[in-house]
């Protein structure tokens, strides 16, 4: 199985761009290539699918244990020709979530970007300090913002270090807008395509696109597949999907179809209805970019309100969250009335909260587990609440602790994200409890 990761050596250096102008030039040489992104991040696999064409994936070593992350790999990027894998932070970054986490673990040749805006020969002390750091896999390095003058100095310091020069990619007017969670969506950008044949065109210029194929085929390690369980009589769950509610884990999706699940997709922008089914997911997103608009549309909100109150089992994350709300706030500050499930207001920040991994633990059974047991998460927000719930406790690696969320046996809706391979059995107790909601109301 061909693959290689892409990884960096911090945040902002240009992973996803480097990233891009190689899937684009995969894709330009007519290979089928398959995308994935380390750790728990939404935006980067929206634009891996911009330029191949079909679902990039993620690799998360904090949610998945070693099987099941080689398992996906497994799963989604045998098919095609080569995978490529983009990396999460700086490459070190993260432990057991980070993209040296996941190129240990798969063993997977690492290639790592260099911003060179700046520097000269500082980049070899850089290069030598990602080489020797640890024990890695990492077989190159790829150098962005590189002035082509410079080429022969950095295939020079790669001689002398013993690695592999990968390639460059000279500074261009080539630009991704970036918001407060990131970069803007692949779908907010009119002229996506024509930036990444650009990149493309780049990538085969100045990237080592051979080198890159043929250092990556190496047999995948053994592993055991996940179980997962069948229901015959599976439910049809609804998922929020459009411009305000677009973070969605391909994978959660896929397990569900493989739990028997029939996937009913459905626009709170647009539609007038949630469409019938037996459980509800509210997904996370951009909600306060469209408040004015989700809130005119009263009978959508009306409707949520009404299944949810009636028991429809419902799993509301982050954006979903803040669409329960009596009142969301955009970025200027003007509230307007959401959904009135949640009696509280959520308001926009000047700082990240509660950012990153954490376990959940209820003292009670819930809709995603039972009393005294636990589920992983993930947070990442700027947008607060004057009802984050109580039901649940949040605990982090370093020992802080706090109350949050609204659990109960039909509901769970706050700001953490739940990656369902991380606990298979949690999306099963999901599923489980959308079939008896069906036959209850049936």
């Amino acid at each position: 199985m061909r693959r290689i990761l892409i990884g960096g050596t911090h945040s902002g250096c240009g992973k996803t761009t480097v990233t891009l102008a190689v899937l684009s030039a995969l894709k330009r040489r007519g290979l089928n290539v398959a995308a994935f992104k380390c750790g728990p991040d939404y935006i980067d696999p929206m634009f891996h699918r911009k330029a191949i064409g079909v679902a990039s994936h993620n690799l998360d070593s904090f949610f998945c244990d070693d099987d099941t992350l080689l398992s996906l790999l497994g799963e989604y990027g045998s098919v095609a020709d080569i995978a490529v894998i983009e990396g999460v932070m700086g490459f070190y970054d993260g432990g057991r979530g980070s993209a040296d986490s996941v190129s240990e673990i798969t063993e997977t040749p690492a290639v790592i970007i260099i911003d060179c805006k700046g520097m000269s020969d500082s980049i070899g002390a850089v290069m030598s300090g990602f080489l020797h750091y640890q024990k890695n896999n990492i077989i190159g390095f790829i150098f962005n913002r590189l002035p082509e003058k410079m080429i022969p100095f950095v295939q020079e310091l790669c001689r002398r270090l013993g690695t592999r020069y990968c390639g460059c990619l000279p500074k261009s007017d080539i630009t991704i807008d970036s918001r407060h969670l990131g970069l803007v969506t692949a779908d907010e950008i009119a002229d996506i395509h024509t930036k990444l044949g650009r990149l493309g065109e780049l990538a085969e210029k100045y990237i080592c696109i051979d080198e890159l194929i043929e250092s990556g085929e190496r047999p995948l390690p053994e592993h055991k597949h996940t179980d997962i369980p069948c229901f015959s009589d599976a439910p049809i769950i609804a998922v929020a999907r459009d411009r305000a509610f677009c973070f969605i884990y391909q994978e959660n999706i896929d397990l569900l179809e493989k739990m028997g699940c029939r996937i009913e997709y459905f626009s709170p922008l647009t539609d007038k209805a949630v469409p019938e089914s037996d459980g509800l997911i509210l997904c996370g997103g951009y909600p306060e970019l469209y408040a004015e608009e989700l809130s005119t549309n009263k009978s959508m909100l009306a409707d949520i309100k009404r299944r949810i109150s009636a028991g429809l089992p419902t799993i509301a994350e982050c954006g979903g969250f803040m669409y329960l709300h009596d009142e969301l706030a955009d970025g200027n500050g003007a509230s307007y009335p959401m959904a009135g499930v949640i009696d509280g207001r959520a308001f926009p920040t000047e700082r990240l909260q509660r950012f990153g991994y954490l376990t959940l633990k209820t003292a009670s059974d819930a809709l995603l587990c039972n009393a005294g047991s636990s589920i992983l998460a993930h947070e990442f927000h700027y947008w607060e609440s004057t009802s984050c719930g109580e039901d649940l406790t949040a605990e982090k690696a370093d020992g802080r602790t706090w109350k949050c969320c609204h659990s109960n046996e039909t509901l769970y809706a706050g700001f953490p994200h739940i990656y369902f391979y991380s606990d298979v059995k949690a999306a099963a107790r999901f599923v489980e409890k959308c079939i008896y909601h069906g036959v209850k109301n049936g």
